[in-house]
């Protein structure tokens, strides 16, 4: 026993130093992980979750923030008392987020009211389904799921899948396809055909379709081409053109005798202007041409007159 006892010793301390290695390197390496804050929150989807299991990440923009902790059913959870054909049955996942929560819980209220929404989404072409956080723009278009219970965590408001909203548009569709009358719509197909064949190639009355006026419009295109090219309409505008030269020369001429015209009855205005000022003032000039001369008095008769 004497000879064993330093092999055990030795097997001993390669035991504890394998054990203090390790527990070096899980607090060298893991150390961010261990004394980092995190906070539980969680969300409730309507849709299937499949490819969506525990240790799931969670991205807020494609950055990982977090993962998933749990997925279940609300029923299992919150709705143990209430009859099975009651139940929402939403799916619940909840989350670890990585982050101070007094920072983050505390401005909850103001992230959902900025739109702030979960979104599950497949990764690549692998299938592996991951939550992504982020502010939506068309959050308003899709109502929050209602439910009853008091949560046990913060609650994100979640959005369909794009690949459900994919899907649900194309139900739409065959949706509305399936609801339209195809006999009536293959009616009125035709009849607009029918027309279509009666604009273009005419109904044989009175009515020549849209081809034979074509035909008589290149006609008459064809006549006025040829009536153009013709001498004697090109004499025709050569005399035009000289009729033209001579009216622009004659009313350049009547220009000129026009303003002599006006400028004579200026002055002969001007000149019965004076001549009615003069009337006006003394009217016998029009006839004596001067004032005629004052009438005295002899001065006998004046003596005469004062005897009597």
């Amino acid at each position: 026993m004497s000879h064993s006892n330093p092999n055990y010793f030795r097997l001993g301390l390669f035991v504890l130093a394998a054990v203090g290695a390790l527990i070096a390197l899980i607090l060298i390496f893991g150390s961010g992980q261990l004394f980092q804050k995190t906070f539980e929150v969680e969300t409730y989807i309507k849709q299937s979750v499949t490819g969506l299991d525990n240790g799931a990440s969670v991205r807020f923009r494609g950055v990982k923030v977090g993962q998933v902790i749990s997925v279940g059913l609300t029923g299992d959870i919150y709705e143990r008392d209430v009859p099975l054909i009651k139940r929402k049955e939403y799916v619940i996942v909840r989350m670890m987020i990585n982050g101070d929560p007094k920072q983050f819980l505390g401005e909850m209220d103001n992230f959902v009211s900025a739109n702030l929404r979960a979104r599950v989404k497949t990764m690549g072409i692998t299938g592996v389904n991951y939550i992504e956080l982020d502010f939506a723009s068309l959050a308003d278009d899709h109502a929050d799921l209602g439910y009853s219970w008091k949560p046990e965590y913060p609650v994100i408001p979640s959005l369909p899948s794009q690949a459900d909203e994919l899907l649900a548009g194309i139900q739409k569709v065959v949706h509305g396809l399936g609801q339209m009358n195809l006999v009536d719509t293959q009616k009125r197909f035709d009849l607009l055909i029918t027309n279509l064949n009666n604009i273009l190639a005419g109904s044989g009355n009175d009515n020549q379709g849209l081809a034979k006026s074509v035909q008589e419009l290149n006609a008459l295109l064809t006549k006025i081409n040829s009536v153009t090219k013709n001498a004697e309409l090109e004499l025709l505008m050569q005399e035009l053109v000289a009729s033209a030269v001579a009216l622009r020369q004659t009313i350049t001429s009547m220009q000129g005798d026009t303003a002599s015209t006006i400028e004579n009855l200026k002055q002969a205005s001007d000149q019965l202007n004076d001549l009615s000022r003069i009337a006006s003032q003394s009217p016998s000039t029009l006839i004596w041409g001067e004032p005629p001369a004052r009438i005295q008095l002899p001065n006998h008769a004046s003596q005469t007159g004062a005897q009597k």
